[in-house]
């Protein structure tokens, strides 16, 4: 099986025109140099050596100033190249890093800390820069010009060339022995840079409960321990940046010393060579080793970004291995029979979904639960169904003690989970035919706890709307969701911001933010996760009004709590340890179901004795 190419490869394989536009700046610049010490050498022979005249040498001088000029405008160029190569690297990195976070299922989106991953698409894309605008145009500068020097240094001095030649291997030996340690420590750095964004990041987000349980003390010392990790981490890398340093200084001076004083035995006591070939390749030489230094420099920087880069393809790799295996999981079936019956099946279902229109989903769908099985993991919760029909428009509530798997059925309705095996089939497609954008424009989902962004109330309204939305529109919709009353007596009304999660709102407030959300997108399928519990008495009145309007138009599928909500159910999905046991309406799950008539009871005797 072919292997898949690395991320920098694919990177690489993107910016192939950077790549010739760099290798065309670096042999003109490779050229620019020897022209160079080729002019500066004639100069100083002429006028140091010759005596000649000042005027006679203008043009000359003319000369060596319009290539360094051009010597400067190639290096400027490489370093442009470079950085725009970094620039489109990031952006597609980041956008692939993004992608898989969006698409990623929903264990593995809970899996982990979100500092930590925030950090690997914020810093460790970040640290990929130098790979690119510094690593790669200096790695195609060293592949170009030395050999070009090498070349005309051989033709000029052959015993200083071959010095050259011997000499040259251990400068990038040592790179390469330094960097391997390099990336190792770079990995190592953003494992403890991940560590400690998370630990931070939970600790702000749980500070108040942090404080109430006496544990913030405690999380101090955790963030600082995290964070020394880290500072040791990137003290370690700066340690074998500074010891790489000196030691190619030394190899350098080293070498220069060695052909430094071959020119001087030559052209002094053997007086073999002149003055000007002499003083040429005493100018070469230090280009020489300098470039082989300046791409150690970036060697080293190259090495600590492809550690920050391969934090990055780990993540990718663990995201899309999860959908695969998913994918894989979902198809599976148990026998030859159930296979051979399955692809009949998905045939037919197929069939069904291209004779579809595509504004199906804009009125009430109807939707079945054709015997699905889910689990979170092996060993772990299993939830499963028979097949259910969810007539179009009506209004279904899921019910069951804690922990039965309500919401992951809501979750599997939804489609934001993948059933191990059956179909959850919408107007007699498999929802997973559906595009997912189109699917998600008709559905609206309202937690316990739905999620308020920074900004103005007007904007958060609009987050799930598509298309150009009217003002009057989004006043309509909070009207309907009984925000009326709080933005009266607000000096900016819809334009007044709120914080982070919802900082400013009530419990209730936030329900109505999300409840107008709902009433602007005008959805088909309404999904609840009894968004009343814990309200006031006046709040939940006021919601379940503008709840009950806004299923006129929708089938709404509700996670249950309350009794007032199952008693107006038209069909109720009685849940008890992940097995969908029974449907039906309230009083005949209350005749032919006992724990459903028990779990009416202690409701009954609950709102009694409040």
């Amino acid at each position: 099986m072919k292997r898949k190419s690395s991320l920098i490869s694919q990177q690489m394989s993107s910016q192939r025109k950077n790549m010739t536009l760099l290798a065309v700046f670096s042999l003109a610049l490779g050229a620019a140099i020897v022209s160079q010490a080729g002019l500066l050498a004639e100069a100083v022979q002429r006028i140091f050596v010759e005596r000649a005249s000042f005027s006679s040498v203008i043009v000359l001088l003319g000369l060596l100033l319009a290539v360094m000029v051009v010597r400067t405008l190639l290096s400027y160029g490489n370093g442009k190249v470079g950085l725009r190569m970094a620039a489109a690297a990031k952006t597609n990195m980041r956008a692939a890093v993004l992608q898989n976070l969006t698409h990623a299922s929903m264990p593995s989106t809970l899996r982990g800390q979100t500092g930590g991953k925030v950090s690997i698409a914020l810093d460790a894309v970040d640290e990929a820069d130098s790979y690119f605008s510094q690593y790669m145009p200096r790695m195609m500068e060293a592949a170009i010009i030395p050999i070009l020097i090498l070349v005309v240094t051989f033709t000029e001095h052959a015993n200083t060339g071959f010095i050259m030649l011997f000499t040259a291997p251990f400068i990038p030996l040592f790179m390469i022995l330094v960097g391997l340690k390099t990336k190792n420590k770079s990995e190592e750095k953003y494992a403890q840079l991940a560590e400690f964004s998370g630990a931070f990041l939970d600790s702000l987000q749980g500070l108040v409960t942090l404080k109430i349980f006496g544990r913030a003390n405690r999380q101090q010392q955790e963030i600082e321990r995290s964070s020394l990790s880290y500072r040791d981490a990137t003290m370690d890398i700066l340690k074998i940046a500074f010891t790489n340093t000196f030691m190619l200084e030394s190899i350098v001076m080293l070498s220069i010393g060695i052909v430094a004083l071959e020119l001087a035995i030559q052209l002094l006591v053997f007086k073999s060579m002149t003055f000007h070939t002499a003083f040429l390749v005493l100018l070469l030489v230090p280009e020489f080793y300098s470039l082989l230094k300046n791409t150690g420099t970036a060697f080293h920087s190259g090495r600590t970004s492809m550690g920050a880069i391969r934090k990055v393809e780990q993540m990718l790799e663990e995201t899309a291995g999860e959908s695969k295996e998913a994918n894989i999981y979902e198809g599976a079936g148990t026998s030859d029979e159930s296979d051979e019956i399955d692809n009949m099946n998905k045939v037919d279902k197929i069939s069904k979904f291209e004779m579809a229109h595509s504004d199906d989903l804009s009125m009430p769908p109807s939707i079945v639960l054709d015997h699905l099985r889910f689990r979170y993991a092996p060993d772990s919760f299993e939830l499963e169904t028979g097949e259910i029909t969810l007539g179009p428009g009506e209004h279904i509530a899921i019910v069951g003690k804690s922990g039965s798997g309500k919401t992951t059925l809501l979750h599997l309705i939804a489609g934001l989970l993948k059933p191990a095996s059956g179909t959850v089939l919408v107007n007699g497609s498999p929802l997973s035919q559906y595009d997912e954008a189109a699917w998600f424009e008709h559905v609206s989902y309202i937690t316990q706890h739905p999620y308020i962004f920074a900004g103005t109330l007007a904007e958060n309204i609009t987050i799930g709307a598509g298309g150009n939305i009217t003002r009057a529109e989004i006043e309509r919709a909070a009207e309907e969701a009984g925000l009326a009353g709080l933005t009266a007596q607000l000096e900016h009304g819809l334009d007044t911001f709120v914080g982070e999660g919802g900082r400013g709102l009530s419990g209730g407030e936030r329900q109505r933010l999300a409840l107008a959300r709902a009433f602007l997108k005008r959805p088909a399928i309404i999904l609840f996760d009894e968004p009343t519990v814990g309200l006031d008495l006046h709040t939940e009145r006021v919601l379940q009004r503008s709840i009950a309007k806004l299923a006129k138009t929708a089938t709404m599928i509700t996670v249950a709590h309350r009794l007032y909500t199952i008693q107006q159910a038209d069909k109720i999905l009685f849940m008890d340890n992940g097995v969908l046991v029974d449907a039906g309406r309230h009083d005949e799950l209350q005749e032919r179901l006992p724990q459903y008539a028990e779990m009416v009871n202690i409701q009954q005797n609950r709102g009694v004795s409040s």
